[in-house]
């Protein structure tokens, strides 16, 4: 048996601590590559947005919506407005100073969308599958229902969705909404105007029976004439998801917008008075019938907050 000299003994020993270390290289490496990517943050979000470097952030809300939207003493009101509010000053555009409020009616919302005119639109818009293939929404931030608005005097006559197909009952709502939609698809004819407080305005005069709408926008209205109308509950089946529309070629103000209202919903979840909460107590709250709570937001993305960014003493 020969024995190995001392120096060929060194060599093999080196080149197996060699062979050893490469193969824990390579392995680290696979480690670092199977490793994810560090989460964008919120500023990183804000610079891919168009939004970035504007002065002033515009903003579309209704105007004529007691409630929800509603421009009162040249001040703008409402749960809507007070969503948009909290967003807006998310985004860093706090006070109304840095927001540029858009009078938008219904039917004008998707153009003003893909126009330009707003960067988004906080009015009672409903998340619909046709919908999305022309605009982007973060959301839902309400769930709703679509319910009808009669004067006290019919409220023992129209209680039901037969009731509104009678030929004396004159049905009204508002153009370009789901209502006028599902309305139709119950084939209960209607008289299709710009705006609900049209509708409501046409009621106390006598040219309409009914209102149908959103809960919501409809809730406002008895708040105004709460001895002249009545709510009544029908069973069109249909829940109304509320959302933030924004453009669809934005998906970075879109993860913003769903991100901000996502972190409400947290803060509500935790038993914090949310942003969402304080609105909704403001306005809504008194005069809806159940209690409501703000809904989980869908597709929300994961991203590095402002305060995770802050150096940590």
């Amino acid at each position: 048996m020969h024995e190995v000299p001392p120096r060929h003994r060194l060599r093999a020993l080196a080149t197996t601590l060699a062979v050893a270390l490469t193969m824990t290289l390579a392995a680290a490496a696979g480690c670092d590559n199977r490793r994810e990517p560090p989460l964008p943050s919120v500023l990183d979000k804000l610079r891919e947005s168009h939004i970035d470097g504007q002065s002033k952030i515009k903003i579309g809300v209704a105007t004529t919506e007691p409630l929800m939207g509603e421009l009162r003493n040249g001040i703008h009101t409402g749960f809507d407005v007070e969503i948009a509010r909290y967003v807006a000053a998310s985004l860093g555009f706090a006070g109304d100073q840095r927001i540029q409020w858009v009078p938008l009616a219904t039917e004008d919302r998707i153009p003003a969308l893909q126009g330009g005119t707003v960067d988004l639109i906080v009015s009672s818009f409903s998340i619909t599958e046709e919908r999305k293939k022309l605009v982007s929404f973060a959301g839902p931030y309400f769930v709703t229902t679509q319910e009808v608005l009669v004067p006290k005097r019919l409220r023992d006559h129209i209680r039901t969705i037969e009731d509104l197909r009678k030929p004396g009952y004159r049905i009204c709502t508002s153009g370009g909404s789901t209502t006028e939609t599902e309305l139709e698809r119950h084939q209960v004819k209607a008289y299709v105007v710009k705006e609900v407080g049209d509708c409501v305005k046409g009621m106390r005069e006598g040219r309409y029976e009914a209102v149908s709408s959103d809960e919501t926008i409809l809730a406002g209205f008895l708040s105004q004439y709460p001895t002249e109308f009545e709510l009544v509950d029908m069973p069109f089946g249909t829940s109304e998801l509320l959302g933030v529309g924004v453009p669809i070629g934005d998906p970075a103000l879109r993860d913003l917008v769903a991100f901000f209202l996502q972190k409400s919903y947290l803060e509500g979840r935790n038993g914090i008075s949310s942003p969402w909460l304080t609105a909704y107590n403001r306005t809504l709250g008194p005069w809806l019938k159940a209690d409501k709570s703000q809904p989980q937001p869908l597709d929300v993305p994961k991203l590095v907050d402002f305060d995770d960014k802050a150096p940590r003493r």
